[in-house]
């Protein structure tokens, strides 16, 4: 994944980028980058690796050589970026969130003649900001390329773009992430999150549409391609990647997850499920609002068994090595004993994707004293991994939790009824859940059902992306 946020202004707005940014820093953990414009300096940029270090920290060197009113930056998760680009179109730079999963087909079809370079990261793949500005320079204007790029790339593009004298954002064409702009009495800024201009000062002015393409400057915004009717917005957004205050769409990612919780509660209830719990608690941190929502419709206590000591690992997904992230992991659980000993536990997490840390969680609370443990997952059984944000870094998909048991119960087979096993009402849905009780542990274990996901976000349900539950937009 990643974030955005950029900012145009009549007044220095170095600081806002540099805020605004930061932000975002949930949203990715590899790369931070800024690139400020300035009437007299021009371009200033600046990329860091903040795989070991915060982007405040890596940035707040940099700051006293920054200046300018307008400027952009992003957190991601892939390549370094934003990059500054001199074409025919002038010179811009250019940030990007999506993935490309063609880019070799699209180097291959409309580059491999044209004597066209790219400079090839460690891994020997293309920086896919690079690719993104190779196919929009292909067009006579920025709008027509960046159309021209969203048309081809397949996967997704959210597109920032700063030239001299304004911003130019392009959201994905069918919105699967959202492009928001603020304003204060100065300028304009545009981001991921809202939150992260409503600290800065600004407040709400527009949401883009799908595959919309908006003009930004200080005095204003203006759109120079409209939006499209289709939009297939990501429901892990709210579940997972979303910080607690952001709205989407108009919809509050902490209250969504409240409705998820309680609609969860509701669910085990009508079933006759964990309904002798001494505490329900969520897995920090993502897991403990929809913890409090089934604690609130369940009438259970909501409680924090363990805490997650961040001081020392404040981000989860460092370090990148497995078996150490597992260490990190286990080192972050600080047991509060006298709310485990002896008691039957509940715990909601916001989703079960590889299972990796799962066990040793569960040991860990038995070790503690727990005489029962159950767990709940906000989300579906992941089936399908993200070919449109990349929000897993598995390779497999059958290196995801679900995939494997189905496989380990039918082989082949199984893998044509995973529609089935997905499903908590039939024999495949139960024996899978019995399977991966056995396996890690627990007493019990529930998914959220898609209806039920869906009831919590309260969109229409054409407009949400559900791939990596059903294998459908």
């Amino acid at each position: 994944m990643g974030g955005f946020f950029g900012a145009i202004s009549k007044r220095d707005c170095v600081m806002d980028v540099f805020f605004g940014v930061d932000y975002h820093s949930h949203l990715g953990t590899r790369r931070g980058g800024m690139i400020i414009h300035d009437e007299e300096k021009g371009f200033q940029r600046q990329i860091h690796n903040i795989e070991n270090t915060p982007f405040r920290t890596k940035f707040e060197k940099d700051l006293h050589d920054f200046e300018g009113t307008s400027g952009i930056g992003c957190i991601s998760d892939t390549d370094p970026q934003p990059l500054l680009v001199r074409s025919h179109l002038g010179l811009y730079a250019l940030t990007t969130v999506g993935i490309i999963n063609n880019s070799e087909e699209l180097i291959s079809e409309y580059f491999s003649d044209h004597g066209h370079q790219f400079m090839a990261m460690s891994s020997g793949k293309v920086n896919a900001v690079e690719l993104t500005a190779a196919l929009i320079n292909q067009k006579d204007n920025l709008v027509d390329g960046i159309r021209h790029a969203q048309e081809l790339i397949e996967g997704s593009a959210t597109i920032i773009i700063l030239t001299r004298d304004a911003i130019i954002a392009a959201r994905d064409r069918v919105g699967r992430l959202p492009v928001l702009v603020g304003k204060d009495e100065d300028g304009h800024c545009v981001s991921f999150e809202s939150f992260a201009y409503h600290k800065l000062g600004y407040e709400d002015a527009y949401e883009l549409g799908p595959g919309e393409i908006v003009r930004i400057t200080a005095d204003g915004y203006e759109t120079l391609a409209p939006a499209g009717k289709e939009m297939k917005i990501c429901s892990f957004l709210w579940s997972y990647y979303g910080y607690a205050n952001s709205n989407y769409e108009g919809v509050n990612v902490e209250v969504m997850r409240y409705r998820n919780g309680a609609i969860m509660a509701q669910d085990d209830k009508a079933r006759g499920l964990a309904q002798d719990i001494d505490y329900v608690a969520g897995v920090p941190d993502s897991g403990v609002p929809h913890a409090i929502g089934y604690a609130n419709a369940s009438h259970i206590p909501f409680a924090r068994p363990f805490i997650k000591y961040t001081p020392t690992w404040s981000r989860s997904f460092m370090p990148t090595n497995q078996k150490i992230r597992n260490q990190v992991a286990k080192m972050k659980q600080i047991p509060v004993p006298e709310l485990i000993q002896g008691k039957k536990l509940l715990f909601v997490d916001d989703s079960i994707v590889r299972g990796t840390q799962l066990r040793e969680t569960v040991e860990f609370l038995y070790e503690s004293g727990a005489k029962e443990v159950h767990m709940r997952s906000a989300c579906p059984p992941i089936m399908y991994g993200c070919k449109y944000l990349n929000f897993s870094s598995s390779k497999s998909e059958m290196e995801l939790l679900a995939r494997v048991t189905v496989q380990e119960l039918e082989g082949d087979e199984g893998q044509k009824h995973l529609d089935e096993y997905a499903n908590a009402d039939t024999e495949r849905g139960q024996c899978m859940l019995r399977t991966i009780c056995k396996k890690f542990g627990f007493d019990s274990l529930g998914f959220q059902s898609l209806e039920g996901l869906l009831e919590a976000i309260g969109l229409d349900r054409d407009k949400v992306c559900t791939y990596c539950w059903n294998g459908k937009e």
